[in-house]
């Protein structure tokens, strides 16, 4: 058999239903019994068949925990066609994948290069890795309010001050779909001595078109996290994590999945990681041609129309901003005098277009293969409808992008600077599992934070678990409530009370 006929085959999913189809009585997990016992609203939600097949660990199943056999199989089409050396299937999300990658490739107590952008589940690996993070400042784009990657520059400089980092975590492309060189970025690393790690969470369709950034394990990465489910076919919770090895053991690799993975996963997720790599080599590159061509026609309609504004390729390849994904369509509103808040809402109760997200001046919709001229007709519809019931107040996007109204129609101007990343005062991990109190806003300069707070726009924390707050961080915490710009990672929403150390002044150690 070639490895073309081979990956037009799905062995996990052909295992699963040659089993269902067995006429085997089940005395064995889950209590459902293969259906028998669902309940009418559980069976709406999923097929006979599945339930059926909603079985694991049984003859011919695999473990995922150990494969030998449709696993493995499942998971080796799906490396190849990658072009990895391996690949794992996760069945907890890409966070679980993140945990996971960096437990395999740093010891307790390593030091890591880290955005100061990541998202949140990287703070979760830190804590489990117990390592250390160096955080790097990403590229902000002030005129859109976007922190989009890594300088090459910057990656350089952390490299020849930190020599002692055994690995770099870079986030490529952004979740609003701008992507770092990542190619140079791995050069740079592996001169150092280092590994380069990629969370890749949104981009697990860019190995199937050249018209997308180039996907990280093709430019070099050693391991790379990819949510298979958010821009490809697979089911929610189902992700990848790819490894290129030399730098990272695939036996480490293993054992930190299985450490981190459930012992019951869920087939139904597992098939669905095997069928979306069948639907790839089928006929990806046909999918994603159609669906880079939707964006683009979308994307210049969109900048066709007066007060919108979506950003594109006239503002990649420069620094942190090398490429740009097509398919994440961000139209910034100020221009109609709304807040992305506001549009979002007015999208989704008068149009029925529900976006993916929104910040305080944009609203960020994702195009995947699944789309067609009639889904992007009517997106492109209620963008303009929305247009046209709010005249244009302005020339996007500079001008525009200068203040972020909130809801009682005060501004926070551009001018009110993130501060710079505080001292660390003691390690995530300790930092975690230490005692903590709340503490009043005017009264934290000094204490140790025990939670990490970001603002959207742009997404950075202003202070991350273990780090010191300082005056100047107090101030702009103030100034951003104030504002009403969207906060997360606070236990306090309010942002009256923050969470500190209990039992430290904050002194670095």
């Amino acid at each position: 058999m070639t490895a073309d006929e081979r990956q037009r085959r799905a062995p996990l999913a052909a295992a699963m239903r040659a089993y269902g189809e067995a006429g085997v009585l089940a005395f064995h997990t889950p209590g459902h019994k293969q259906g028998a016992g669902t309940h009418a609203l559980l069976r709406e939600l999923v097929t006979e068949a599945g339930l059926r097949e909603e079985v694991s660990l049984m003859e011919g199943l695999d473990d995922l925990h150990e494969p030998t056999g449709c696993i493995e199989e499942a998971q080796e089409l799906a490396a190849a066609l990658y072009g990895a050396d391996a690949a794992f299937f996760a069945v907890n999300g890409t966070t679980g994948a993140i945990h996971a990658m960096l437990a395999a490739a740093l010891s307790p107590g390593d030091a890591v290069l880290v955005p100061r952008n990541v998202h949140r589940s990287v703070f979760g690996g830190l804590v489990l890795a117990d390592a250390r993070p160096v955080y790097i400042e990403p590229i902000v784009d002030e005129e859109i309010g976007l922190a989009h990657g890594l300088s090459t520059e910057a990656v350089r400089e952390a490299c020849r001050l930190h020599p002692e980092a055994k690995a770099l975590l870079l986030v490529s492309p952004t979740y609003y779909g701008v992507a770092s060189d990542v190619r140079a970025i791995a050069e740079i690393v592996h001169e150092a001595g280092m590994a380069l790690l990629v969370d890749e969470a949104h981009g697990a369709h860019l190995a199937f078109s050249d018209d997308l950034p180039e996907s990280a394990i093709a430019a070099g990465a050693d391991l790379v996290a990819q949510s298979t489910h958010k821009l490809l076919g697979a089911m929610t919770q189902a992700s990848l994590l790819l490894l290129r090895e030399g730098r990272i053991e695939k036996e480490r690799v293993q054992r930190a999945m299985s450490l981190l993975t459930t012992t019951s996963p869920n087939y139904l997720l597992l098939a669905s990681l095997d069928i979306a790599r069948l639907q790839m080599a089928e006929a990806g590159a046909a999918h994603l041609a159609r669906a880079v061509g939707l964006a683009q026609k979308l994307r210049r309609e969109v900048n066709a129309t007066p007060g919108l504004f979506s950003f594109g390729e006239e503002r990649m390849g420069g620094a942190g901003a090398f490429a740009l994904d097509p398919l994440k369509l961000t139209v910034t509103v100020t221009g109609l005098g709304l807040t992305g808040a506001e549009a979002a809402h007015i999208l989704r109760h008068e149009h029925k277009i529900e976006a993916e997200l929104f910040d305080a001046q944009n609203v960020l919709f994702l195009l995947t293969y699944a789309d067609t001229e009639e889904s992007a007709g009517r997106l492109l519809a209620a963008l303009r409808s929305l247009a046209q019931s709010r005249p244009a107040q302005a020339a996007p996007p500079a001008a525009a992008a200068v203040a972020s109204a909130a809801p009682d129609g005060r501004k926070a101007q551009a001018a009110v600077r993130l501060p710079a990343a505080p001292p660390v005062a003691i390690p995530p991990r300790e930092a975690f599992y230490r005692s903590s109190v709340p503490c009043r806003l005017r009264e934290a300069a000094g204490r140790i934070a025990q939670e990490t707070i970001a603002f959207y726009p742009p997404g950075i924390p202003v202070i991350c678990t273990g780090e010191v707050f300082t005056a100047e961080v107090c101030r702009y915490i103030e100034a951003m409530a104030a504002a009403g710009l969207k906060v997360t990672g606070a236990a306090d929403a309010s942002l009256r009370t923050l969470r500190v150390i209990a039992d430290e002044a904050g002194n670095e150690k």
